[in-house]
Formats: structure tokens, sequence, C-alpha cells
């Protein structure tokens, strides 16, 4: 369990918390490319880390990411005209480029220079793999663009949805790093899920309902090995990588495309649930996509015109006590991301960790915080930048892998664990 003040830490994310100062060290991802599909389009609010900014695509294709609010008299800029390379505030004509630079004050004479001198805050943004990102850090630290495998393969291979969750960002991070619950929650969806079905490991899972975690660091983060029993003295192991800060992917079944997911803070009490899934030597079937699209895996489907899950808190998930009991759907709940919230979200905004009993499957998770409270320490104290933001510790992947009872998978799956392009996964 934590105390307050450490369920505090890991938990607040705004500016001028240790874990939001941490979390500004990273490139995060912001939005999806398609939120901003062509030039001078309609900006979009967004709220990330407690502050509320409005973005948007200028006429020459730039992208920007500035303060939700005119430095005039406040009015969100949401409602702003996005022409002639700027968003102008419909209020009093305010102008502000994608650097959040005031480039027009109607009011005021050109000769003046007036609008020389505000300036929005602003932040810089990319696009890789079909996500815009941001870094919210001090210009001086701003690291190179992310890596992760997921986003640099070409986009014919991956496919990325977000999905709003109710709930702070660890505790749904923490269900990312938790390997003992497929076997429980989401033990339907192993043998029915279109892009799990038929892998050969799916029996271990089935086989050994209490696997022994083991835990190792990583440059990045950790390595959570979730070991069970298989035949010829063998262990079958899922070894899912967390990469610091909310980084995340799931070890593969068969030659179906790999998942995961990140965990981006909204802010204390709402997070955005971001998964993807990619294969690293092939493009993605169509049926794959279907899949994916269906909503009912690791992605979901929305409220139309939001990123709300259709299945929700406001209609108990669409929770079916019939299919409960007849074993269809063991929790009640269709789709793996809804499994996942519903039970996250049921813990309220923000779960009391002084309350909890923890055990030895929960090894990742403790490890994981105390990683994180180290590398807040750190970097307040000293200016060390923390794990993860390094693109080498980002060249990680997810493996399942067959091992010999006498060897440990940080030797026996080294290699399954290193992201090499246009090489095959290591699967079972």
């Amino acid at each position: 369990m934590l105390s307050k003040e450490q369920n505090d830490l890991v938990t607040q994310t705004g500016p001028g918390t240790a874990m939001g100062d941490l979390f500004r060290c990273y490139w995060l991802p912001v939005l999806l490319a398609e939120e901003l599909p062509e030039n001078d389009c309609p900006p979009v609010r967004v709220k990330i880390l407690s502050e509320r900014l409005v973005a948007f695509r200028d006429t020459l294709g730039r992208y920007g990411l500035i303060d939700e609010f005119c430095a005039h008299r406040g009015p969100s800029l949401w409602f702003g005209r996005n022409e002639d390379c700027g968003l102008r505030c419909p209020y009093h004509g305010w102008k502000f480029d994608v650097n959040g630079q005031c480039v027009d004050v109607p009011s005021e004479p050109a000769e003046s220079g007036y609008a020389k001198k505000i300036k929005l805050k602003s932040y810089p943004v990319i696009e890789r793999g079909g996500i815009l990102w941001t870094y919210m850090g001090p210009p001086e630290r701003q690291p190179d663009l992310p890596e992760f495998e997921f986003a640099v393969v070409p986009r014919a291979q991956s496919f990325i949805s977000k999905r709003l969750q109710e709930c702070n960002w660890l505790q749904a991070m923490e269900g990312g790093i938790d390997s003992s619950h497929v076997s429980w929650l989401h033990r339907g969806n192993v043998s029915s899920d279109p892009l799990f079905k038929g892998a050969g490991g799916n029996k271990y899972n089935f086989g050994d309902l209490a696997p022994v975690f083991e835990v190792t660091e990583a440059p990045g983060g950790l390595f959570i090995g979730a070991r069970r029993n298989a035949e010829d003295e063998q262990y079958y192991w899922r070894i899912t990588p967390w990469v610091m800060p909310s980084y995340t992917a799931v070890p593969p079944r068969g030659d179906h495309p790999m998942h995961g997911h990140f965990w981006i803070p909204i802010d204390d009490e709402t997070c955005w649930a971001w998964s993807y899934d990619y294969h690293p030597t092939r493009a993605l079937t169509e049926a794959e996509r279907t899949a994916m699209k269906s909503g009912y895996g690791v992605h979901c489907a929305y409220v139309p015109g939001t990123f709300t899950p259709l299945a929700n808190k406001t209609n108990d998930y669409l929770m079916d006590r019939e299919a409960q009991r007849s074993g269809s759907e063991y929790s009640g709940i269709r789709g793996i991301a809804i499994q996942d919230a519903s039970l996250q979200e049921s813990m309220g905004p923000i779960v009391d960790r002084t309350k909890e009993n923890l055990v030895g499957c929960d090894n990742g998770i403790i490890m994981a915080r105390h990683r994180l409270m180290k590398a807040a320490k750190a970097l307040r104290e000293k200016g060390i930048v923390p794990p993860g933001v390094d693109v080498e510790h980002q060249k990680v992947r997810s493996c399942a892998t067959l091992l010999p009872r006498d060897q440990h998978f940080k030797e026996g799956a080294r290699e399954g664990l290193k992201a090499k392009r246009g090489v095959a996964q290591t699967t079972v």
C-alpha cells in the first residue's frame, strides 16, 4: 500500500507537481492526426496534465497547441476563426499563430508594435504514426522524437484509437501491467476474440490460473514476466514491458497483431486511454481492421461525435447479467477495453491506496510505483532525466515464449524483447 502523501505524489500531474514535471519530460500523445485532417480545419479543445489548450492546423499545414484563452479578455479560442496562418478570436479580432504569438490586434495601430508584446503559452506538436505528439517541458530539454515501434512502422501496419476514461491515469495504467487478471476478466475473449483466438499459447492461460510473476528492471522501466506451467518441463512466459511513465505492450498471441496502451492524464480524475495495434512485418488485413473497429477488443465503440465509450458508467457499461450467469461473458460486459474501464472506474476517480492488500502478482505494480516516485524525486531534487526519455529505452517489445524451467526470461527472452524493424515478434 501507499501512504496518502505517496498516493498524492503519483496521481497528481498538474503544473508544479512532481509527477506533472516528470510527465512533461516526454513527448506525449495528444490527438489523433485525423482530428486535424486538413489545413485551416476547425480547432480542437485539448486538456492535458490539467492544462486547457486548443490545437489547430494552419494554412501552411503547421500544427499549433496554445493556451485555450485569448490574452485580451479570456474567451476560448476554440470559437476562433482558423484563417491565414493564425487563429483569430471572434470577440475582438486578436489573432495568434501556431507558436502562440499574437500577430494582429485590430484596435491598435500596427506601427505601435503592441501585438508583438503579446504571446500565449504554446507547445510544439509533431505527427508520428498517425498521432500528434506534444512536448510540454523546458525547451532546452526537448528529447528526440518518440521511437516506439508501433509509431514508426508503415501506417498500413498499424491501427490507433483513444477513449476517455473517467479515473486517474495511474489506476488505469496499473491494470495494463497486471497480467494476472487476463485469465479471469478477459477469459472469454482469449478464445473468442478474432485477434486472440487460435494462438498456441492460449491453452496455458486456461491451464494455469495462478501465474507466478517475476519482475526485472529495464533501462526505461520494467519487464514484467508472468510464468505459467507448460508441458515438457517448460514454462510459458508472457512478458510485458512498461516504459515510463505510462507505455505498455501486451504480449503477442500467435501471428495476430501486437497491441498495447498509453494512459495520459487529462487532469487528476480523468485520462485518455490510447490503444494501438500493429504488426512488425506485414500490413494489417481488412479482417483485422474490421475486428479492431468493431469495438469489442482493446478498442471500443463511441458515443457518436465523441471519444466517450458507448458503454460507460451512465449505462452501467451495458452490463448483461444473463451473459454473466451463462458464462458467455465472464464479467457480463463485452469488450476488453470496457471490461477494464468498468472496474478501474468503479474504484472512484482516485483510488485510496492506503486501503490495499497487495499480493505476489502485484509485484510489477509495486515496482512501477517505486520507480515513478524515485524518478520524480530525482528530477525535482537533482535534475536527473527520468527513464524512458531516451529513445533507446523505447525500442522494446513484449513477447510470449516457452522456456526451460531452469532458464529465467531475462536471459531466455533477451532478443525477443528488442524491437527490430522488419523482424517478426517472438510468440506462441
